[in-house]
């Protein structure tokens, strides 16, 4: 009997699970911030060192392209992973534990990277047998804007690429779930920077004085209104102050304060309009109090888009392999995070799914949380959907 494609494919990732979790021990316990992924990536280019594939640099960070060449004609899929930590002190007694004072993998790439290096590696070994080429996206620098995405499209990263792939784990989602939706699933995010200038003076005569902390509390007050009373109810956005510099002291008015925002939102459209009606409050308040307001705004990740086609071919081939580590596939519905991966959804047909890691205490150690806990269980999981998903879209017959 001749063992198909993908039953060889998920017997070698079987295989390699210890392999997986060696990987992103290692990750763990030495994790890079954004923007300073030096040794990771020197990591990941020499994981490749002897195999049979094309490995390159990729934009002005740290960005690794792999290309995977079939044996036989077809489409360029992509699959992405990111491989940034965060500037978080880690507080889990883990065996590998951080040991980068300051910086902790919070949110799962190391798992991403650890999955998809040994997915990849598998795929160069059957590469006789693909009918098209895989190209994977070793990505720096999600965390912080601009991302990595961004300087890895501009140096080329999607050329001749038809359909992107990736994935993310979710520590709120049972092991063993794989969640997806269509269309808009992750929110596009802005920040921004306002600093109200006024005039300092004596606690004892405001009068003479023009009070930046005034100033700034009202601006927090009135933005409360851009969401409940200028967007369409059925819009969803969030508007959030997370810094309010007014440090001073009791008896002296301040003569500038410094507040820092976050915005979310679901459509571009949205997105545009609460950044006008963020412009205007800071007008009002100037006049009102008397303050000049100096504003930065930056408009970065776009609203991630899953394109309905592809996603409900990667949902269906993974529903068709049965595996039997996945016990549930559901659409969980749009996500409230951010992510760069909206950068090549709206360059490219893409898909971006979601894989169960709540660890088996069922508890939900949150992302970007210092006790943040995966289940070292979804590599497997996620090795196999992706691979799944990868196999299918290179099929003759899609």
């Amino acid at each position: 009997m001749i063992m198909s494609l993908e039953t060889k494919l998920m017997q070698r990732l079987q295989a390699a699970e210890k392999e997986m979790i060696s990987i992103r021990r290692h990750l763990h316990r030495h994790p890079e911030i954004s923007f300073h992924e030096k040794e990771t990536a020197h990591y990941i280019k020499q994981f490749y060192q002897g195999l049979d594939c094309q490995v390159r640099d990729c934009g002005t960070g740290y960005g690794i392209i792999v290309d995977i060449i079939g044996g036989h004609s077809g489409p360029k899929i992509a699959l992405r992973a990111d491989f940034d930590a965060l500037a978080i002190q880690e507080d889990n007694d883990l065996p590998f534990k951080s040991v980068n004072p300051g910086a902790m993998h919070a949110c799962g790439h190391d798992a991403h990277t650890a999955y998809l290096l040994v997915l990849a590696k598998q795929l160069i070994a059957l590469k006789a047998d693909l009918h098209g080429s895989v190209r994977i996206l070793h990505q720096p620098a999600e965390e912080v804007a601009p991302g990595g995405a961004l300087s890895m499209i501009k140096a080329g990263c999607l050329t001749n690429v038809d359909r992107v792939l990736g994935l993310h784990v979710m520590s709120s989602i049972p092991t063993g779930t794989i969640g997806y939706h269509q269309g808009e699933t992750q929110t596009g995010r802005s920040n921004f920077t306002v600093k109200f200038i006024g005039k300092g003076g004596h606690a004892s005569m405001p009068q003479l004085a023009n009070d930046a902390i005034v100033a700034g509390s009202y601006f927090v007050t009135l933005l409360q209104t851009v969401v409940a009373r200028r967007l369409d109810p059925f819009a969803t956005a969030s508007v959030t102050i997370g810094s309010f510099d007014g440090a001073g002291t009791f008896n002296a008015i301040k003569a500038a304060v410094t507040l820092k925002g976050d915005v979310r939102v679901m459509q571009e459209s949205t997105r545009q309009l609460v950044h006008q009606q963020i412009e205007q409050i800071i007008r009002g308040v100037e006049t009102t109090f008397n303050v000049h307001a100096d504003l930065d705004y930056d408009d970065n990740y776009p609203v991630l888009y899953n394109e309905p086609q592809l996603t409900q071919k990667v949902v269906a081939a993974i529903q068709h392999a049965a595996i039997p580590e996945i016990k549930h596939i559901t659409d969980c519905g749009p996500q409230d995070p951010s992510e760069d991966f909206a950068y090549y959804a709206q360059k490219r047909p893409s898909c971006f799914f979601y894989v169960g890691c709540m660890p088996d205490d069922q508890q939900n150690h949150p992302h970007h949380s210092p006790n943040f806990l995966l289940n070292e269980a979804a590599l497997l999981i996620a090795a196999k959907a992706a691979g799944t998903a990868v196999l299918n879209l290179l099929a003759p017959e899609n």
